[in-house]
């Protein structure tokens, strides 16, 4: 059975409205050690906001970040995948999109968790150590 997105992703992550301070947002990045932090309105996504969008949108123009909302420098064009998505595919769409994280959303566009390389890092080495357990557990073939 193929694996699917919910069985990897991380659910319930940190989001942020459109109105929230860039400052916060990236305050938010430092606590979590997260790079990008999905936007939302009301229970919506409507967008994504990355370290480098802050960097590149606020800080290298000059603009003062701390009364600029996020949504002057998110990204409103949100690559994402849905919950019940083969992992492969969703891997497909990060590296198609050359994107590192994305957002698990329902039918509805509510967000449901984060996909992120990290986390299919994580379940290829489990996979691995699984299958290595599985192979030495296994009797030799042939006569003993």
């Amino acid at each position: 059975m193929a694996t699917k997105v919910r069985d990897v992703m991380t659910g319930r992550p940190r989001c942020v409205t459109s109105d929230t301070p860039v400052t916060q947002v990236a305050e938010l990045m430092e606590s979590e050690d997260v790079g990008s932090i999905p936007v939302l309105d009301g229970e919506q996504l409507s967008g994504i906001v990355t370290d480098r969008d802050i960097v590149l949108r606020a800080v290298a123009k000059g603009k003062d970040p701390r009364g600029m909302p996020v949504r002057e420098v998110c990204s409103s064009e949100v690559v994402s995948v849905g919950p019940d998505q083969n992992l492969s595919d969703a891997l497909e769409l990060m590296a198609t999109n050359q994107v590192r994280r994305l957002p698990v959303v329902d039918d509805e566009n509510r967000l449901v968790g984060v996909l992120s390389q990290a986390d299919v890092a994580l379940e290829a080495k489990e996979r691995d150590v699984g299958e290595l357990v599985g192979q030495i557990s296994r009797p030799p073939e042939g006569p003993r």
